[in-house]
């Protein structure tokens, strides 16, 4: 009776393993991720008092940027995604981390993450990352960040659309998409950076 019993579960088991597989698909061959093209100095202190940090937000993000998949523009009406493509975490919190670190390069700011304020979080960028994907219709790969800059205590409010479409140099597949997005997702984030100044 026991062992029959095993023997059902173990089934029970391998049936549901075998659904959960199927729904995931297969893994992807690589994952995709974003690096700034200019990074802090290693080593360089740098102080602000309390009001004058720079916090910088995970924007929002549409419903079809809300998976670690390459959204694909295919008309006003319908989205694809790109074969194969996966990002290794949202791209929100990727590009999040892009800005970061490309505004932290560029300007003298101490720049904050949202998990790292103690106290008040001085100045907040905030924000929607509106596109982060392929538009089929120009072959370009493109990215559209709405920025918010909230100041200290929150008594004032600006706000900057920026946009940038690079040319994918293959077709749409993973590789050349992702290295599109990455090229116009830095230059979306050394925008911003002039934008924000010393």
């Amino acid at each position: 009776m026991r062992t029959t019993r095993t023997a059902l579960l173990a089934s029970v088991v391998a049936v549901c393993l075998t659904g959960c597989i199927g729904l995931g698909g297969k893994t992807p061959p690589f994952l995709l991720t974003l690096d700034a093209d200019a990074a802090p100095t290693s080593g360089e202190a740098r102080t602000a008092a309390e009001a004058a940090t720079l916090t910088i937000l995970i924007p929002t993000a549409p419903q079809k940027l809300r998976t670690t998949r390459i959204p694909v523009q295919q008309d006003d009406s319908s989205v694809t995604y790109v074969k194969d493509a996966q990002w290794v975490e949202a791209p929100q919190r990727l590009f999040q981390r892009l800005v970061s670190e490309t505004v932290a390069a560029r300007t003298a700011r101490v720049v904050l993450d949202e998990g790292q304020y103690l106290t008040a979080p001085g100045e907040q960028l905030a924000g929607q990352l509106m596109e982060f994907g392929i538009d089929a219709r120009s072959d370009e790969a493109v990215v559209v960040y709405q920025a918010m800059l909230v100041s200290a205590g929150g008594k004032t409010v600006t706000q900057r659309r920026f946009e940038v479409r690079e040319p994918l140099a293959a077709k749409i597949e993973a590789k050349p998409a992702g290295e599109a997005l990455a090229r116009a997702a830095n230059k979306v984030a050394v925008d911003v950076a002039a934008w924000l100044g010393g």
